[in-house]
């Protein structure tokens, strides 16, 4: 697996201090980019949380996946939260080491007291003192909240004092990228009470140990869900049910939960749990297997392998602001590009980190992660692969087949209902739910014309 190595360079520590005039939340910010560029200290807000309480629990949540590995465990992993302004709400997110557990808090407008953030994206330092410090918050006195540094440190700041150096595996960060591109394959499966959503979750198992293998099923039942042995309509996979455990930080101040997956068709499949809270949402995106990370799916590929969204990502890109909702619509009207264009370009810039998905809303929002997220679309293999592949004459077209060799043999690949089937072991042992195999890939952008590296096969 290849890894870079972050450096994450904070002014001090983040700490919870008490003062005459209450408690303050310090949250420090590393390197990151605002609409006025890149910030070594960015600043994105200064004012009080409603929930308090709330807000720190969900914050330990999401720091909980940061250094969480749920699968082959006892490896390290600790990388921080990322943070973004969205000028309605600040998004705390995070990856689990074995990129299968992604988590996102968005505190809203009416969580921070409507008072409005600034904009940009950057790491916020989230350390063992201060995560101790958010475990004793027990109350809903005020509590004011900074997300940066203060005003007197903004004009006095030489340097960093506080430095991390943390393990970036590049497959963690094509997991950001497949997350945001899965989740917008959704739709809203289930929505239970807090009640219900309390007596669901604390059934279900909490180790690694006592969790059944391969996939489990949920179904909607009245007001509640009940398992079920195979993916009926309606059905919700639920992969590493020990996985959703961190949920219960934040579970006596939830209003309801809502479950959100695909079109079940008898595979297993990644599936998101959003907790409602006040002024919050908290929400865990599952992959299809407690050993499957996101990194692996495959679901950007067919946007990468094109010339056109190459293009299209970099005009869309320029009318990005940070917006908390992306309408696909008024980027379409601002472009002069089909709407279909627009949702590939999208895509396109989430494989650098710069979209999410927000299952709530049902929209885009921009984001610009502060790592270089680039490395996702380089180091993908199965890409460079197929580039190398169509670069070297490997690919043979015929009007519905087409000829790849790779190696010392030669796969059949045939396109039906714009469908690229192989004739590889990957095809066989995934049938497209994985996204397409290198020789299809080679194929498309053979067909397509796209720009391909040439090499050796």
């Amino acid at each position: 697996m290849t890894r870079s190595v972050q450096a994450l360079a904070y002014s001090r520590p983040s700490a919870l201090d008490s003062s005459q005039a209450g408690q303050l939340l310090g949250l420090e910010t590393s390197g990151g980019l605002t609409p006025r560029g890149t910030e070594p200290h960015p600043r994105f807000f200064s004012g009080f949380l409603t929930s308090p309480r709330i807000a720190a629990r969900g914050l330990l949540a999401v720091a909980d996946v940061a250094s969480a590995r749920y699968y082959r465990p006892t490896l390290p992993s600790s990388l921080d939260p990322v943070v973004t302004g969205n000028g309605d709400r600040l998004r705390f997110e995070s990856f689990s080491g074995c990129c299968g557990v992604y988590a996102r808090l968005d505190v809203l407008q009416e969580g921070l007291d409507g008072a409005r953030t600034d904009h940009g994206t950057t790491n916020v330092d989230v350390n063992n003192p201060l995560r101790e410090a958010l475990s004793r918050i027990a109350g809903d006195d005020p509590l004011h909240m900074r997300v940066g540094p203060d005003e007197m440190a903004v004009t006095t700041l030489d340097g960093p004092v506080v430095e991390k150096k943390v393990p970036l595996p590049d497959r963690w960060l094509r997991g950001f990228a497949e997350a945001q591109v899965v989740s917008a394959g959704f739709d809203l499966r289930a929505e239970l009470s807090a009640a219900e959503a309390v007596r669901f979750l604390r059934s279900l198992p909490r180790s690694t140990q006592k969790a059944s293998r391969g996939a489990q099923w949920v179904v909607s039942a009245g007001r509640t869900l009940r398992p079920t042995t195979r993916p009926v309509t309606g059905a919700v996979c639920l992969p590493g049910p020990e996985r959703l455990v961190v949920l219960q930080r934040v579970l006596r101040h939830a209003a309801s939960l809502r479950v959100y997956g695909p079109v079940a068709d008898g595979a297993a499949t990644a599936s998101a749990w959003e907790v409602v809270l006040p002024g919050m949402r908290l929400t865990l995106t599952l992959s299809p297997d407690v050993s499957r990370g996101f990194s692996g799916e495959g679901g950007l590929l067919e946007a990468l392998a094109t010339d056109d969204a190459a293009a299209d990502a970099e005009l869309v890109s320029v009318l990005l602001a940070w917006e908390p909702r992306i309408d696909p619509a008024d980027l379409a009207e601002q472009s002069g590009l089909p709407v279909e264009r627009v949702r590939a370009a999208l895509t396109r810039l989430g494989t650098a980190g710069r979209v999410g998905y927000d299952l709530a809303d049902a929209s885009y929002f921009h984001r610009e992660l502060p790592y270089d997220a680039d490395r996702a679309e380089r180091h993908n293999p199965r890409l460079v692969a197929a580039r190398r592949l169509a670069g070297s004459g490997a690919v043979v077209l015929d009007e519905e087949t087409a000829a790849v060799a790779s190696g010392d043999r030669r796969y059949q690949v045939r396109e039906k209902d714009g469908m690229l089937s192989c004739t590889c072991q990957w095809w066989a042992d995934y049938r497209g739910r994985r996204g397409p195999c290198k020789h299809a890939l080679a194929v498309r952008m053979v067909r397509r014309g796209a720009p391909v590296a040439g090499g050796a096969r």
